[in-house]
Protein backbone atom coordinates (compact mmCIF):
# COMPACT_ATOMS: atom_id res chain seq x y z
CA UNK A 1 0.00 0.00 0.00
CA UNK A 2 1.36 3.57 -0.84
CA UNK A 3 2.75 5.08 2.21
CA UNK A 4 1.06 8.14 3.97
CA UNK A 5 1.12 10.05 6.90
CA UNK A 6 -2.23 11.00 7.87
CA UNK A 7 -2.34 14.97 9.02
CA UNK A 8 -6.10 14.80 10.82
CA UNK A 9 -9.31 13.27 9.73
CA UNK A 10 -9.07 13.04 5.60
CA UNK A 11 -8.85 9.15 5.84
CA UNK A 12 -12.07 8.80 7.96
CA UNK A 13 -13.91 11.62 5.53
CA UNK A 14 -12.74 9.83 2.54
CA UNK A 15 -13.79 6.32 3.85
CA UNK A 16 -17.14 8.07 4.87
CA UNK A 17 -17.83 9.79 1.38
CA UNK A 18 -16.86 6.58 -0.69
CA UNK A 19 -19.38 4.72 1.40
CA UNK A 20 -22.44 6.88 0.71
CA UNK A 21 -21.40 7.62 -3.02
CA UNK A 22 -20.07 11.03 -2.36
CA UNK A 23 -17.20 12.34 -4.64
CA UNK A 24 -14.73 13.68 -3.39
CA UNK A 25 -12.91 17.45 -4.12
CA UNK A 26 -9.11 17.97 -3.14
CA UNK A 27 -7.35 21.38 -2.68
CA UNK A 28 -4.16 22.36 -1.74
CA UNK A 29 -0.89 23.70 -2.71
CA UNK A 30 1.74 21.59 -5.08
CA UNK A 31 3.50 18.67 -3.78
CA UNK A 32 1.50 18.57 -0.55
CA UNK A 33 0.44 14.73 -0.70
CA UNK A 34 -2.84 15.13 -2.65
CA UNK A 35 -1.93 12.36 -5.65
CA UNK A 36 -0.54 9.90 -2.62
CA UNK A 37 -3.26 10.43 -0.97
CA UNK A 38 -5.42 9.27 -3.38
CA UNK A 39 -3.65 6.66 -4.21
CA UNK A 40 -2.97 5.33 -0.70
CA UNK A 41 -7.08 5.80 -0.49
CA UNK A 42 -7.65 3.40 -3.49
CA UNK A 43 -5.64 0.58 -2.06
CA UNK A 44 -7.21 1.02 1.18
CA UNK A 45 -10.16 0.49 -0.17
CA UNK A 46 -9.23 -1.84 -3.02
CA UNK A 47 -10.72 -0.22 -5.86
CA UNK A 48 -9.08 0.14 -9.11
CA UNK A 49 -7.78 3.73 -9.74
CA UNK A 50 -7.91 5.62 -12.93
CA UNK A 51 -5.79 8.90 -12.62
CA UNK A 52 -6.51 11.87 -15.29
CA UNK A 53 -3.82 14.34 -15.30
CA UNK A 54 -5.99 17.55 -16.58
CA UNK A 55 -4.48 19.78 -19.34
CA UNK A 56 -5.83 22.92 -20.97
CA UNK A 57 -6.37 20.81 -24.21
CA UNK A 58 -8.20 17.89 -22.37
CA UNK A 59 -11.92 17.96 -23.90
CA UNK A 60 -15.18 15.97 -22.63
CA UNK A 61 -14.67 13.45 -25.65
CA UNK A 62 -11.00 12.49 -23.96
CA UNK A 63 -12.39 11.34 -21.13
CA UNK A 64 -15.76 9.66 -22.52
CA UNK A 65 -14.63 8.03 -25.53
CA UNK A 66 -14.42 8.41 -29.71
CA UNK A 67 -14.68 6.60 -32.48
CA UNK A 68 -11.33 6.00 -33.87
CA UNK A 69 -10.68 3.61 -36.74
CA UNK A 70 -8.34 0.88 -36.21
CA UNK A 71 -7.50 -1.67 -39.44
CA UNK A 72 -9.82 -0.04 -42.04
CA UNK A 73 -13.06 -0.29 -39.49
CA UNK A 74 -14.96 2.13 -37.51
CA UNK A 75 -14.63 1.55 -33.19
CA UNK A 76 -15.49 3.08 -30.00
CA UNK A 77 -12.96 3.13 -27.02
CA UNK A 78 -14.25 4.02 -24.08
CA UNK A 79 -12.51 7.44 -22.41
CA UNK A 80 -10.89 6.79 -18.94
CA UNK A 81 -14.00 8.49 -16.90
CA UNK A 82 -16.29 6.13 -18.84
CA UNK A 83 -13.70 2.89 -18.29
CA UNK A 84 -14.04 3.81 -14.38
CA UNK A 85 -17.67 3.83 -14.12
CA UNK A 86 -17.93 0.74 -15.99
CA UNK A 87 -15.64 -0.96 -13.67
CA UNK A 88 -16.72 1.06 -10.49
CA UNK A 89 -13.19 2.32 -9.96
CA UNK A 90 -11.92 5.69 -8.51
CA UNK A 91 -11.40 8.30 -11.35
CA UNK A 92 -8.75 10.87 -10.23
CA UNK A 93 -8.85 14.41 -12.35
CA UNK A 94 -5.50 16.42 -10.97
CA UNK A 95 -5.74 19.64 -11.54
CA UNK A 96 -9.10 19.81 -13.07
CA UNK A 97 -9.34 23.36 -13.25
CA UNK A 98 -6.70 23.70 -16.18
CA UNK A 99 -8.99 21.46 -18.10
CA UNK A 100 -11.70 22.89 -20.39
CA UNK A 101 -15.35 23.95 -19.44
CA UNK A 102 -16.67 20.77 -20.74
CA UNK A 103 -15.22 18.46 -18.78
CA UNK A 104 -16.67 19.69 -15.63
CA UNK A 105 -20.11 19.34 -17.16
CA UNK A 106 -19.78 15.84 -18.21
CA UNK A 107 -18.97 14.91 -15.03
CA UNK A 108 -22.38 16.38 -13.25
CA UNK A 109 -24.65 13.51 -13.86
CA UNK A 110 -21.73 11.42 -12.13
CA UNK A 111 -22.09 14.07 -9.14
CA UNK A 112 -24.79 13.15 -7.84
CA UNK A 113 -28.11 11.10 -7.14
CA UNK A 114 -28.42 9.74 -10.86
CA UNK A 115 -24.58 8.78 -10.62
CA UNK A 116 -24.88 8.17 -14.82
CA UNK A 117 -23.15 8.71 -17.80
CA UNK A 118 -24.70 9.88 -20.87
CA UNK A 119 -22.86 9.11 -24.48
CA UNK A 120 -24.83 10.79 -26.70
CA UNK A 121 -22.54 9.03 -29.79
CA UNK A 122 -23.11 5.61 -28.48
CA UNK A 123 -27.00 6.56 -27.70
CA UNK A 124 -26.18 4.82 -24.54
CA UNK A 125 -26.12 5.77 -20.82
CA UNK A 126 -23.49 4.13 -18.69
CA UNK A 127 -24.63 3.51 -14.77
CA UNK A 128 -21.28 3.96 -12.52
CA UNK A 129 -21.02 0.56 -10.93
CA UNK A 130 -20.78 -0.61 -7.40
CA UNK A 131 -17.64 1.29 -5.99
CA UNK A 132 -17.51 3.92 -8.79
CA UNK A 133 -16.27 7.77 -7.02
CA UNK A 134 -15.13 10.96 -8.91
CA UNK A 135 -12.31 12.53 -6.69
CA UNK A 136 -10.81 16.11 -8.73
CA UNK A 137 -8.08 17.95 -7.36
CA UNK A 138 -6.84 21.77 -7.66
CA UNK A 139 -4.28 24.16 -6.29
CA UNK A 140 -5.71 27.05 -5.35
CA UNK A 141 -2.57 29.15 -5.29
CA UNK A 142 -2.48 28.53 -9.08
CA UNK A 143 -6.63 29.72 -9.72
CA UNK A 144 -7.06 32.82 -11.90
CA UNK A 145 -10.68 34.04 -12.77
CA UNK A 146 -10.98 32.04 -15.60
CA UNK A 147 -10.33 29.01 -14.31
CA UNK A 148 -12.11 28.96 -10.87
CA UNK A 149 -14.54 26.31 -10.52
CA UNK A 150 -17.97 27.33 -10.57
CA UNK A 151 -20.53 26.72 -7.63
CA UNK A 152 -22.78 24.53 -9.20
CA UNK A 153 -19.74 22.15 -9.58
CA UNK A 154 -18.25 22.90 -5.94
CA UNK A 155 -20.93 22.40 -4.98
CA UNK A 156 -21.22 18.76 -5.56
CA UNK A 157 -18.54 17.67 -3.50
CA UNK A 158 -17.35 16.75 0.01
CA UNK A 159 -13.94 18.94 0.20
CA UNK A 160 -10.87 17.67 1.61
CA UNK A 161 -8.41 21.05 2.44
CA UNK A 162 -4.83 20.02 2.41
CA UNK A 163 -1.56 21.78 3.27
CA UNK A 164 2.14 21.26 4.27
CA UNK A 165 2.28 18.99 7.54
CA UNK A 166 3.58 20.47 10.16
CA UNK A 167 7.27 20.37 10.66
CA UNK A 168 7.50 17.42 12.87
CA UNK A 169 5.20 15.36 10.91
CA UNK A 170 7.21 16.79 7.60
CA UNK A 171 10.39 15.48 9.27
CA UNK A 172 8.82 12.45 9.35
CA UNK A 173 7.78 11.61 5.93
CA UNK A 174 11.39 13.05 4.58
CA UNK A 175 13.24 10.55 6.63
CA UNK A 176 10.39 7.63 5.74
CA UNK A 177 10.70 8.63 1.93
CA UNK A 178 14.14 9.30 1.35
CA UNK A 179 15.85 7.12 4.39
CA UNK A 180 18.39 10.10 5.05
CA UNK A 181 19.59 11.44 8.56
CA UNK A 182 16.79 13.04 10.54
CA UNK A 183 19.35 15.89 11.14
CA UNK A 184 19.72 16.09 7.42
CA UNK A 185 16.00 16.46 7.24
CA UNK A 186 15.34 18.91 10.00
CA UNK A 187 17.31 21.76 7.79
CA UNK A 188 15.33 20.58 4.68
CA UNK A 189 12.17 21.10 6.36
CA UNK A 190 12.96 24.39 8.47
CA UNK A 191 14.58 25.42 4.30
CA UNK A 192 10.37 24.32 2.91
CA UNK A 193 9.35 26.44 6.09
CA UNK A 194 10.91 29.41 5.37
CA UNK A 195 11.01 29.44 1.76
CA UNK A 196 7.37 29.35 1.64
CA UNK A 197 7.08 33.26 3.75
CA UNK A 198 9.03 33.70 0.43
CA UNK A 199 6.02 33.91 -1.31
CA UNK A 200 5.17 37.23 -0.06
CA UNK A 201 8.12 38.26 -1.67
CA UNK A 202 7.39 37.13 -5.17
CA UNK A 203 7.99 34.08 -5.17
CA UNK A 204 5.11 31.30 -6.62
CA UNK A 205 5.32 28.53 -4.46
CA UNK A 206 7.50 27.90 -1.64
CA UNK A 207 9.56 24.37 -1.42
CA UNK A 208 6.72 21.13 -1.53
CA UNK A 209 7.28 17.91 0.82
CA UNK A 210 8.07 16.54 -2.32
CA UNK A 211 10.60 19.11 -3.43
CA UNK A 212 12.16 18.17 0.17
CA UNK A 213 11.92 14.70 -0.46
CA UNK A 214 13.73 15.11 -3.99
CA UNK A 215 16.44 16.94 -2.18
CA UNK A 216 17.06 14.35 0.68
CA UNK A 217 17.48 11.38 -1.89
CA UNK A 218 19.78 13.11 -3.70
CA UNK A 219 21.76 13.44 -0.18
CA UNK A 220 21.10 9.76 0.73
CA UNK A 221 22.63 9.08 -2.77
CA UNK A 222 25.49 10.43 -2.06
CA UNK A 223 25.58 14.32 -3.11
CA UNK A 224 26.48 17.38 -0.71
CA UNK A 225 23.30 18.99 1.21
CA UNK A 226 24.58 22.60 -0.56
CA UNK A 227 24.47 20.90 -3.89
CA UNK A 228 21.27 19.22 -3.26
CA UNK A 229 19.50 22.08 -2.64
CA UNK A 230 20.78 24.55 -5.24
CA UNK A 231 19.46 21.79 -7.59
CA UNK A 232 16.38 21.37 -6.17
CA UNK A 233 15.13 24.25 -3.21
CA UNK A 234 17.09 26.61 -5.94
CA UNK A 235 16.91 25.96 -9.15
CA UNK A 236 13.38 24.01 -9.21
CA UNK A 237 11.30 27.11 -7.35
CA UNK A 238 12.70 30.18 -9.59
CA UNK A 239 14.53 31.50 -12.34
CA UNK A 240 14.10 35.15 -11.11
CA UNK A 241 17.81 36.84 -10.02
CA UNK A 242 16.41 38.23 -7.15
CA UNK A 243 14.35 35.73 -5.83
CA UNK A 244 17.54 32.97 -6.73
CA UNK A 245 20.06 35.15 -4.59
CA UNK A 246 17.47 35.38 -1.44
CA UNK A 247 16.86 31.46 -1.95
CA UNK A 248 21.03 31.42 -1.81
CA UNK A 249 20.67 33.38 1.23
CA UNK A 250 18.44 31.24 3.18
CA UNK A 251 20.54 28.41 2.10
CA UNK A 252 23.68 30.42 3.79
CA UNK A 253 21.70 31.33 6.77
CA UNK A 254 20.30 27.36 7.57
CA UNK A 255 23.55 25.62 6.48
CA UNK A 256 26.32 28.11 7.40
Amino acid sequence: MAWYKPLGDEIALFETAARRKLPVLIKGPTGCGKTRFVRHMAERLERPLITVACQEDLSAADLTGRYVLEGGDTVWRDGPLTRAAREGAICYLDEVVEARADVLTVLHPLTDDRRVLPLERLGEEVEAAEGFQVVISYNPGYQSMRKELKESTRQRFVSLSFDYPKPELEREIVVHESGCDPKIAAQLVQLGVRSRKLKEHGLAEGASTRLLIYAASLVEAGLSLETACEATLVGSLTDDAELTAALRELLRAVLG
